[in-house]
């Protein structure tokens, strides 16, 4: 695969979806399932609803009225006897509606005078017929499903018990730098940690497993042993700093050393330029930008499509929104901006300087600008966060 050097945004995004492979699935049970990824299709187990049931509460009657009244039929109690003609039983909602049933006549409209009930009921009125919703062997979600609580609520509906999802990407992350402070107020020129405490929060949401994190001083040997060691157990390895060619940056020839081969070397992308990906044999390695916001307009633009590819989700076509606003890009540039859309109009965050965090606090994405200056009204692709 040939390097994509200073490559356009959205090459760079399709050659990282391109450069992993969907990882095997595991066997879970649907309880754990939440947010993760469907490895197979899935098909209905029981027809559903599985019986023919009643669809309001009210009394399930046979032939012509008016009608006596007989019994009861609960949900989950269903009556085993034939309801026969000029009859009726109270049924409740979701309940099986017995054999011999001419229709179901609703609670609120029924009336009954000197024991007989009375009303207006037609052939079928307010009965769901077994299989309405799917049918037994049905296919009801693919593969590449991320499983929200409702999808989860209808599988087991459907009869699931297990499901085979994709197994979450192991990543681990490398925060390089000399001038890194771990807690506290920052003195003696250091800067505190803002990608630390952030990174495995944002890599959650995009359905990877953070399974360790590490911080390296900028010395090249110390470098190549920390990612060395990260690949021989994580399938992403995410770095910070030394993308770019200072003296103490030194992800290039750490990649180098390690027989890596380079995939994406810097994008034409404001804020997030000296953005890297490469594969150290079958593990990929993401190099952000030091500075925060650059950091994570790279995890998004080239972060994201990997963990993606890994699990076997495709890139989703960006919707587009309205600028309220001129927006002005670099020529030949991709400018991501941040801020927050509201009834389709984008509108433009505060604070977006790269290494500031305040902006990204209060944006839910960024506009996608393409090259040049941007006129108010203009439609711009919108990039949301996870």
């Amino acid at each position: 695969m040939s390097v994509l050097q200073e490559a356009q945004w959205d090459k760079a995004r399709e050659a990282a979806a391109r450069s992993a492979s969907t990882l095997p699935s595991e066997r879970i049970r649907l309880a754990q399932c939440l947010d993760r990824t469907l490895a197979f299709d899935v098909v209905a187990l029981v027809d559903l609803p599985t019986y023919e049931t009643s669809a309001m509460d009210g009394y399930a009657v046979s032939g012509v009225g008016p009608w006596k009244i007989v019994g009861d039929v609960k949900a989950g109690a269903p009556m085993r006897e034939v309801l026969e003609g000029s009859t009726a039983v109270r049924i409740a909602t979701g309940a099986v509606i017995p054999s011999g049933t001419f229709g179901v006549l609703r609670w609120e409209i029924a009336e009954i005078e000197n024991g007989l009930l009375r009303g207006e009921v037609h052939q079928g009125g307010d009965m769901r017929p077994a299989g309405l919703e799917c049918h037994k062997g049905e296919v009801i979600a693919r593969a590449g499903t991320v499983l929200s609580p409702s999808w989860i609520g209808l599988l087991a509906s459907a009869g699931l018990d297990q499901l085979d999802v994709t197994r979450a990407p192991r990543v681990e992350i490398i925060l390089l730098g000399d001038e890194i402070q771990l807690q506290g107020i920052p003195s003696g020129g250091l800067v505190r940690d803002a990608l630390g405490p952030q990174l495995p929060g944002w890599l959650t949401r995009l359905g990877a497993q953070v399974i360790e994190m590490s911080y390296v001083e900028d010395e090249l040997s110390l470098v190549v042993e920390a990612i060395a060691t990260a690949c021989t157990r994580a399938d992403v390895v995410i770095t910070t700093g030394g993308t770019a060619d200072g003296p103490r940056d030194h992800l290039h020839a750490a990649i180098a050393a390690l027989n890596g081969a380079l995939i994406v070397d810097r994008v034409k992308v404001r804020p997030g330029h000296p953005m890297l990906l490469a594969k150290i044999g079958d593990v990929c390695l993401l190099g952000l930008p030091g500075n925060p916001q650059s950091a994570i307009v790279a995890l998004m633009t080239l972060g994201a499509p990997v963990i993606g590819a890994l699990l076997g989700r495709p890139i989703a076509p960006l919707e587009k929104v309205i600028t309220r606003k001129e927006i002005k890009a670099r020529e030949d540039f991709t400018r991501l901006v941040l801020g927050n859309v509201s009834q389709g109009f984008f509108d433009e965050g505060e604070h977006l300087g790269s290494a500031m965090l305040r902006g990204l606090a209060h944006s839910r994405g960024f506009a996608v600008a393409l090259s040049g200056t941007g006129a108010a009204g203009s439609a711009v692709a919108w990039l949301p966060l996870p």
